[in-house]
């Protein structure tokens, strides 16, 4: 999916790939959407894995910018996403999954901003989430198409944003960037 996109996976490639016959793959997925449904889950459970650490490190809000900023994940997530305009079953566990992320996040947040003497009605948990998840997955998502125009500044910002809300987590000078063309 990765290399080239949710339609150049089938059952064949994967059996190739996973150095089996095709029937041994149709023998556990009986169809394509069954594999992308299984793979979606694996994926997904290893990701509320590495989110759930982040959540709980030293540094919070700072390893949550990080992990939102994954381009593996986030290529990943865009070949689900356009998948699931074609097939219902591969929409509702993206929502699922999307849900169950955005839901550890809003579980977590409010003690993270309480333990920073943030307020939570200025800054709801939730709003966070939203737009920490979005302006990290949108820099990367524009950058591997090529566009570059205002990432470094935005990331920058985001950056300062996250030093000033928690004096004394600064993003350490020359902290190489995971959004880094």
């Amino acid at each position: 999916m990765l290399e080239q996109g949710y339609p150049a996976v089938s059952s064949r490639r994967v059996a190739a790939r996973a150095g089996v016959k095709a029937p041994l793959v149709h023998y556990y997925f009986p169809t394509l959407d069954d594999l992308f449904v299984a793979v979606l889950r694996r994926r997904a459970d290893y990701l509320l894995e590495q989110l759930a650490t982040a959540l709980e490190s030293d540094r919070p809000l700072h390893a949550l910018w990080e992990f939102n900023t994954d381009p593996t994940w986030t290529s990943l997530m865009v070949e689900f996403m356009a998948l699931a305009n074609h097939r219902k079953v591969i929409q509702a566990e993206n929502a699922r999954v999307g849900e169950q992320m955005r839901q550890l996040q809003v579980d977590a947040l409010p003690g993270v901003l309480q333990r920073y003497g943030i307020d939570t009605a200025t800054l709801p948990p939730v709003a966070l989430a939203v737009l920490m998840t979005s302006i990290a997955r949108n820099v990367v998502l524009e950058r591997a198409g090529g566009v570059l125009l205002g990432h470094d500044e935005a990331v920058a910002l985001v950056e300062r944003w996250l030093d000033g809300l928690v004096p004394g987590e600064e993003t350490p000078p020359g902290t190489v960037r995971r959004t880094s063309p």
